[in-house]
This record gives structure tokens, C-alpha cells and sequence, in this order.
């Protein structure tokens, strides 16, 4: 990005030389607009890395003939500031670009970019959005110059900054018995940080379908601006197609998750984390305790990203990591995430994993060497008021009977 402000600054310089019949002709061949802002099919997925802005000739040959699914974004009518290109959660340069967008790998699909915005700030030497207003408004200014100020608008207009950045960062062909599928692996990044180990979900095509359908019966008034990719007929398992749905699902995901209502709706969340809950709750049924924590792990990370860390599904994941810590002789690890649980039931009189999580904590404080007197009391507290803690069950045995649908 630094590179290419660098390149328009010397061509917006090179313009006003060319008027005078000698010397700054050379500078503007710096920056050639054909190098930049050429839309050819071929390296398409290279370039655009799934930027919606890209139609080729062959697509619209296709769609004329009558292809089931005329145009692969649904575009409802948008209000100014809000088009999907700036609902990004804060990505570059947005989908006007195209060929400027974010890195890619094998298969058109981008891998995670934390890229700076292309609007210069004050206190540098780039040509402030002023600057790009009077160049853009001169005979001969470049369209690259118009599509960076129109940018800069857009972001300036947009209703709040996303805070949750959604990245496709692999897409693989999935073959089965009687269907094959493209399954999106989307990283959850919070703007600004480092993720160690980042929150991951796989999704296909049917899960975001599904998505997309429920909000809408649901939230119909705000999901009429929001755009989703239609279903096509043909031509599904192209690295053309794949970039472009990536690109589309994480503008789906960051408009989603920037409208308030939709953002803390069940059906919204649980997209996320019910799938990682349902796979860890089997493994630890079936004993397989290794493989179930690093999905209650994952699925721990995906309730942190989204914000809902007091829920009674975050609690299950901390019983969760807990059972399967305990049961993996990890008993520090287990006691940590039954102080975290009983901090979180601190304020509740009564819940029904209230008992089983003092009684875990009371055990493993005593195995790790811990003061367990506050839990003891608090389990006092529990007989006095007439629970029969004999008849509670254990911690594992509530994480097992949970119905998670």
C-alpha cells in the first residue's frame, strides 16, 4: 500500500509537469493507470483475491444465456455509506480495487492481512483528501485518484468501525459418497491485535445459506440491505467462484456482525460456536478427552472473539475444559477454569452447575495445594438452604446430559 500511495503521489506530480512542453514528462510515467487498473480474466484469482467488483466477459456471456443464477451477489438498494465495500471490518481497500486487494494463495483465496488504510493521515507527506479532491476535479487526473477518494467518503461515512475482522483464509474442495462441497475455513481476528491462537470455523456454502435465512424470517427490516452470493448452476468449483463467495461471506459476516440486533441474537452466535460445542460434547462422551479440548478450546476462543463470555454455553465450555483437563491429569489447568466459572456464577443465588463447579474446585484445590475455604463455605451456604448436594451431579456428568441443539 505505501508503495502504490508512493507511485500515485509521484504521478499526481508528474500531471502538473506535463504541461509544460520540458522537463517532469517522465515523472508521470511512473505510474501508468494500465499497470494498476487493467481487468483481464486471466490470473483473476491472483489479483482480485475475490473482490467482488469483477465481472468477466465469459460471466456475462453466461448470464445472458439464461444461467439459473443471473448474478452471483444479491445487491439490495443500499444508503450511502453503507455499500458493502466500506462493511468490511476495517479491510483495504475495500472492493473498488481490485487488483490492489490483500494477498492470496493457491486457489484465488486471500490469507489473513492486517493492511493499513490508504488514506493518508495528517503530519505525513501523502497528499491529503483534499489534495485528492482539487487532482481528481483537474483535466487528465487519474481514475485511480477518483476511486481513492471515493473510498476515503465511504469510510468517513460508515456507521461504526468494526471491531471483528472475518477472514477466509483457505477454501478446499470437499469430495464425498454423493456431494462435493467447497468448505471455507474464516479466522475471527480482533482489529488491532496479535492472536496467538486464532478462532477458527469451517463452513460450506449451505451453512451460510441457512444462516441467511433464518436472520432473514427473522430480522427482515435489517437484513434488506444485506447482500449474500446466490446459489449458480455451473461453474461452482472454480478458483474464479471460490475467490469470489470467500470474498462475499466475509462482507456477509462483517455486515452481520455490525448490526447490533443481529450481533447478539442467538441465531448469529451459535452459527459460530454451536458446531464446535456439539463435536467437543461427542468426543468427551466417547472418552477421546485430547481431541475434545482442543475443540472446547476453540469454541472457548469463538465465545470470547463474539463477547459473550457470561452466557450458560460459556459456562458449559468451561465445564468443558475443566472435565477434560482433569481427566488429562491437567489439574491445574482444571482448577484455573473452575475459579474462572465460579467468578461468573458470583452474583447467581442458585444455577444448576452452581454445585457441581464448587465441588470440582473443592477436589482439585485440594489435589494442586489451593485455598478451597471460599468454595467450602459457599457449599455450606448451598445445605443450609436445603440443596441436596449428595444427589447433584457430577461436573462431567451434567457437561454429558446438556442437550445442545
Amino acid at each position: 500500500a505505501a508503495r502504490i500511495l508512493h507511485r500515485l503521489r509521484h504521478a499526481l506530480a508528474g500531471e502538473g509537469g506535463r504541461e509544460e512542453p520540458a522537463g517532469g514528462g517522465g515523472e508521470a510515467e511512473d505510474c501508468p493507470e494500465s499497470s494498476e487498473l487493467e481487468d483481464d480474466t486471466e490470473g483473476l484469482s491472483t489479483r482480485l483475491s475475490g473482490t467482488l467488483s469483477f465481472t468477466s466477459h465469459e460471466d456475462e456471456e453466461e448470464e445472458e444465456e439464461g444461467d439459473g443464477a443471473s448474478e452471483e451477489l444479491e445487491e439490495p438498494p443500499q444508503a450511502p455509506g453503507t455499500a458493502a465495500g466500506t462493511e468490511d471490518g476495517g479491510r483495504c481497500w475495500g472492493g473498488e480495487l481490485g487488483g490492489l486487494q490483500g494477498h492470496s494463495c493457491a486457489g484465488g483465496v486471500r490469507q489473513p492481512d492486517r493492511c493499513q488504510s490508504p488514506v493518508p493521515t495528517e503530519g505525513t507527506d501523502h497528499p491529503s483528501p483534499t489534495e485528492w479532491v482539487s487532482a481528481a476535479e483537474r483535466p487528465g487526473s487519474s481514475l485511480l485518484t477518483r476511486q481513492l477518494q471515493e473510498l476515503w467518503r465511504r469510510s468517513r461515512g460508515s456507521v461504526a468501525p468494526q471491531r471483528l475482522l472475518f477472514e477466509v483464509t483457505s477454501a478446499s474442495v470437499v469430495s464425498e459418497r454423493s456431494s462435493k462441497y467447497v468448505l471455507y475455513t474464516i479466522y475471527l481476528i480482533r482489529s488491532g491485535q496479535f492472536d496467538k491462537a486464532p478462532a477458527t470455523i469451517a463452513r460450506r456454502y449451505s451453512d451460510f445459506e441457512q444462516l441467511n435465512r433464518r436472520l432473514r424470517c427473522r430480522f427482515s427490516c435489517d437484513m434488506a440491505g444485506v447482500a449474500f452470493p446466490r446459489k449458480r448452476l455451473r461453474r461452482n468449483f472454480t478458483a474464479e467462484t471460490i475467490a469470489k463467495r470467500s470474498r462475499a461471506f466475509e462482507q456477509f459476516l462483517s455486515h452481520l456482525h455490525s448490526i447490533d440486533e443481529i450481533r447478539r441474537s442467538p441465531e448469529f452466535l451459535e452459527f459460530f460456536f454451536l458446531p464446535d460445542l456439539q463435536a467437543a460434547q461427542r468426543l468427551t462422551c466417547t472418552g477421546m478427552y485430547r481431541e475434545a479440548l482442543a475443540t472446547w478450546a476453540n469454541a472457548y476462543r469463538l465465545q470470547d472473539r463474539l463477547g459473550v463470555c457470561s452466557s450458560g454455553r460459556f459456562l458449559l465450555t468451561l465445564a468443558g475444559l475443566a472435565v477434560c483437563h482433569q481427566e488429562l491429569d491437567q489439574l491445574s489447568e482444571a482448577h484455573g477454569y473452575c475459579e474462572q466459572a465460579l467468578q461468573l456464577l458470583e452474583a447467581q443465588g442458585s444455577h444448576p452447575l452452581l454445585g457441581p463447579f464448587l465441588q470440582a474446585h473443592v477436589h482439585l484445590a485440594w489435589k494442586v495445594g489451593k485455598d478451597k475455604r471460599r468454595s467450602e463455605a459457599r457449599l455450606q451456604d448451598l445445605r443450609e438452604a436445603g440443596l441436596p448436594l449428595q444427589q447433584q451431579p457430577s461436573l462431567k456428568e451434567c457437561l454429558i446430559k446438556e442437550p445442545l441443539e
